[in-house]
């Protein structure tokens, strides 16, 4: 009817978005696998997964944790974001954060947004949303140097690294060398959120 305002575009549904972002990664790992001249159990097994969870993830079917997403990054010598093709180098770049790739992990429903790094510096940096009570579980130390620096924006975020515990609330800020176990859990009330920047050394 004229004079009615236009209906706004409904944003994608988060499995949607989810199954982009999966279809989108599985062609990368497949590109950097086939050029290497890898087969599937090469990759696998230098990744410590099964050759049918590669399948699944080179076909799009199942969108990795950030974990095994890793795992991937590690066994292709890689940065998170050179696997995802963010690696190119300009003074400046704008990232939609429609572009950003998105981990959620089913068991905890922690969700990972990765916004990628560009030029050759091997940082990563990671928006990272937990549910009320979740964890991330212990975390394997790095195999190579990494400093991380998180700052909690929302909620209460409990670090442990190896002996040692600190509760961070919003504002609050953390430095360490990831060389030992550690883990994220959320101990306040309701979601909490923080910026991770991981500065790995090869």
């Amino acid at each position: 009817m004229e004079g009615d305002t236009p209906a706004t575009p409904a944003a994608p549904a988060t499995s949607e978005v989810e199954a982009a972002d999966a279809r989108r990664l599985g062609r990368r790992i497949r590109e950097l696998r086939v050029r290497r001249g890898w087969t599937q159990d090469v990759l696998a097994e230098r990744a410590c997964v099964s050759k049918a969870m590669l399948s699944k993830v080179e076909r799009g079917e199942n969108n990795p944790t950030l974990v095994v997403a890793a795992r991937f990054a590690a066994a292709l010598g890689l940065t998170m974001s050179q696997l995802i093709g963010a690696d190119e180098r300009r003074r400046a770049l704008r990232l939609p954060k429609e572009q950003r790739v998105t981990f959620i992990d089913p068991a905890t429903g922690i969700e990972r947004r990765l916004f990628p790094a560009f030029g050759s510096s091997a940082v990563d940096i990671v928006q990272v949303v937990m549910p009320a009570g979740s964890s991330s579980g212990d975390l394997a130390p790095h195999l190579t140097l990494v400093e991380y620096y998180l700052l909690v924006e929302r909620g209460v975020v409990r670090v442990t690294m190896g002996d040692e515990t600190y509760d961070l609330e919003e504002g609050d800020a953390l430095y360490f060398v990831a060389d030992a176990p550690h883990r994220f859990d959320n101990i306040g009330a309701g979601e909490a959120r923080y910026i991770g920047v991981g500065h790995g050394h090869r």
